[in-house]
């Protein structure tokens, strides 16, 4: 079965910054939407940035600037920078691909945990 895999994941003060990489095929990223979710304690997953397959990124409201989506194709590569982050941003981040007449791919998710 192909695979994404993240990676970036770790424990940072808060303030600090992480860049998160996703490893994604070609043959998922090329034709899906790709970006990246994340599960904080207590709560369901959501939506933290993607791409379409248009190559425009979109960010969800809370992510207030701090959050920058990026790829390099030529290194089948997806990358989160996060800067200034917060206690609030402690959980799991996974990336998916999807679009609306394919299969979803999702990754097991790295770790992030901001310290106060």
């Amino acid at each position: 079965q192909v695979q994404l895999e993240e990676s970036g994941g770790g424990l940072v003060q808060a303030g600090g910054s992480l860049r998160l990489s996703c490893a994604a095929p070609r043959s998922i990223a090329s034709n899906r939407d790709i970006g990246w979710y994340r599960r904080l304690v207590g709560k369901q997953r959501e939506l933290v940035a993607y791409f379409t397959t248009g190559d425009i990124a979109n960010y969800e409201k809370f992510v207030k600037g701090r959050f920058t989506i990026s790829r390099d194709d030529s290194q089948n590569m997806v990358y989160l920078q996060m800067t200034d982050l917060k206690p609030e941003d402690t959980g799991i981040y996974y990336c998916r691909a999807w679009g609306a007449y394919v299969k979803d791919y999702w990754g097991q998710g790295t770790q992030v945990i901001v310290s106060s």
